[in-house]
């Protein structure tokens, strides 16, 4: 459950959703798509205590600060180069934490938990993350995610740089062609 709300987080964030997220939340969340039905408040209150149960919060704030370490040297690669770049970066990066807020990231996310899950189904997670299992669940799958998606990283490098061997290996035309770029040659 916890790997399915960081992809969606990471989804939207990587899209700008996040930005959107941030704007005042009505009483009735709504969609990029437009508004929602009202939620029943019952379900809505089981939806928020199994966020609270599950860490939500600390998740999107843990979440959010890797987003921002990744974030800063992708955006420094696409800045020309000068003495304002790292000043510009700081601003930036100050300015976009202080737009990100994690009670609005999960008021645009629980129209979406009303969605896919019955107020049954949000019950039986919140009963489950009740049990020894479920409580062991919570608090080793931040760790699980971050290793798997470590070594998920290191396979798509290793297969990125063998796809690109092969590719300019087969191509000798496109392999001149990027040593001549890489030498400032066209």
């Amino acid at each position: 459950m916890r790997t399915v709300w960081l992809a969606l987080l990471l989804c939207c964030a990587s899209q700008g959703v996040a930005a959107q997220a941030a704007k005042p939340a009505a009483k009735s969340p709504a969609t990029a798509a437009g508004p929602q039905a009202a939620i029943d408040p019952a379900k809505e209150a089981s939806i928020r205590k199994l966020f609270e149960m599950q860490g939500t919060k600390n998740i999107i704030d843990r979440t959010v600060a890797g987003m921002i370490e990744n974030t800063r040297p992708q955006i420094a690669a696409m800045l020309p180069p000068g003495d304002y770049k790292e000043k510009l970066l700081d601003a930036f990066l100050d300015r976009f934490k202080k737009k990100l807020d994690a009670e609005q990231m999960m008021n645009a996310s629980v129209p979406v938990y009303d969605k896919y899950f019955s107020k049954e189904d949000i019950d039986g997670l919140i009963a489950f993350y009740s049990t020894p299992l479920g409580k062991k669940t919570i608090s080793v799958l931040p760790q699980v995610f971050t290793e798997a998606q470590a070594a998920g990283m290191k396979l798509g490098e290793k297969w990125g740089q063998e796809a690109m061997s092969e590719v300019l290996d087969e191509n000798p035309d496109l392999k001149k062609a990027l040593e001549a770029a890489a030498a400032g040659k066209r």
